[in-house]
């Protein structure tokens, strides 16, 4: 009887690899259609998802030059709205920037030519 369990556990763990390789593969495949490259990311694959559509609809919108400030604020609000407060976005073609986040709450991308940084930080109450 082990040794069948021994079997059932490797094909499950094989057929586990096949479904994360496939998941892995579809990622990239939207990431090319969207023409996105992470430059790093703490941030769970869905959020990642949601941030690049969001900033590549915007981008989309925007007849001629890119507005920075508007995709910005559309990303913010975007998150704001479904993660709670406290998040912030920097959109540009060149910028620096230092930044402490909360875990699982940054991403830094681009989309064509623009970089867009999306972070969280903690919020804490203040002692009055």
């Amino acid at each position: 009887m082990e040794g069948a369990e021994l079997e059932l556990e490797r094909r499950s763990k094989f057929l586990s690899s096949l479904i994360e390789q496939k998941k892995a593969k579809e990622h990239q495949e939207q990431h090319n259609k969207l023409n996105v490259h992470v430059r790093a990311a703490d941030m769970p694959v869905l959020l990642q998802d949601r941030a690049f559509r969001c900033a590549r609809e915007q981008l989309d919108s925007m007849p001629g030059k890119l507005d920075s400030k508007r995709l910005a604020l559309a990303l913010k609000k975007e998150f704001d709205a479904a993660y709670g407060p406290a998040w912030h976005c920097i959109v540009g073609t060149s910028f620096g920037s230092y930044v402490t986040h909360s875990t699982g709450g940054f991403l830094y991308f681009s989309i064509d030519k623009v970089y867009i940084l999306l972070f969280r930080t903690a919020v804490e109450p203040l002692d009055r």
